[in-house]
């Protein structure tokens, strides 16, 4: 059982949470509700030296190491049985470079912050169809969002990474900078370090139209079609999006 006071004395700077905290099920909980793990330690990291030290930890003990950004992957790989939670919540630190066209953000944001961020500036980034999903695990499994036919992925737009590495190591990965690293969080798979920020290109965006075109479930089949075709014929700007879901009986409520 890992002591906190030994995380403690090695100045971190974050909240260390514990089952017998009262905080503890908030912190533990996922996006997904069905995901029931009990970590035996949660820390919330605030920057890349609290994540260096946790890393380290886990290492020491030998146990399981899960990563937290938003907590919004359906698997639940957020949080792990009898291990440590490294919760990057509190790291969502924003900067924009107008005139390069660049946005570095930490790996607590969701695209719905990088998009308030951005807008004033008359840009959009690459990343996101839900504005409340995690800017870190959408990029690393890939990312797809409304700007993919024009713009590409997430990652396709991805110019560097801040990554802490087993042994508590930080360092910068990109295209002439630790390369292998870069291709390795660039769809190369998992457990190639814990990312702490990311740097993207970004693209000029005008008003945006958007929208959605309703059909009855009995009409799914030729919709899906009708859909299908168009996107083999549309030009690269406009992303179509097909979404299937059961409407409530009270249209106030949210579909299930």
């Amino acid at each position: 059982m890992i002591n906190s006071s030994e995380i403690r004395q090695s100045d971190f700077r974050g909240e260390l949470i514990q089952p017998e905290d009262p905080g503890y099920d908030e912190a533990r909980a996922a996006f997904d509700v069905s995901i029931d793990k009990r970590p035996v330690l949660i820390a919330r990291c605030v920057d890349a030296d609290d994540v260096a030290r946790v890393v380290v930890l886990a290492r020491k003990h030998k146990l399981p190491l899960a990563v937290r950004s938003t907590g919004h992957n359906v698997a639940g790989y957020a949080v792990c049985n009898d291990g440590v939670v490294v919760d990057l919540s509190c790291m969502n630190a924003i900067t924009v470079d107008p005139s390069a066209r660049t946005v570095r953000a930490e790996s607590g944001c969701n695209w719905g912050e990088v998009n308030d961020a951005l807008q004033p500036y008359g840009l959009a980034a690459t990343g996101g169809f839900v504005s409340i999903t995690g800017v870190a695990g959408l990029t690393l499994g890939g990312g797809l969002g409304w700007l993919v036919r024009k713009h590409g992925l997430a990652l396709d737009n991805l110019l560097g990474a801040e990554v802490v590495l087993a042994d508590g190591r930080r360092v910068k990965a990109s295209g002439h900078e630790n390369e292998d690293r870069f291709w390795a969080i660039r769809g190369g798979g998992g457990n190639f370090g814990v990312v702490t920020s990311f740097e993207f290109k970004v693209h000029p965006a005008g008003t945006v139209l958007a929208g959605i075109v309703l059909h009855p479930a009995g009409a799914a089949a030729g919709a899906i079609r009708r859909w299908r075709d168009l996107e083999a014929q549309a030009p690269s700007r406009p992303s179509l999006v097909p979404y299937a879901a059961c409407n409530p009986a009270k249209p106030s409520s949210p579909p299930r």
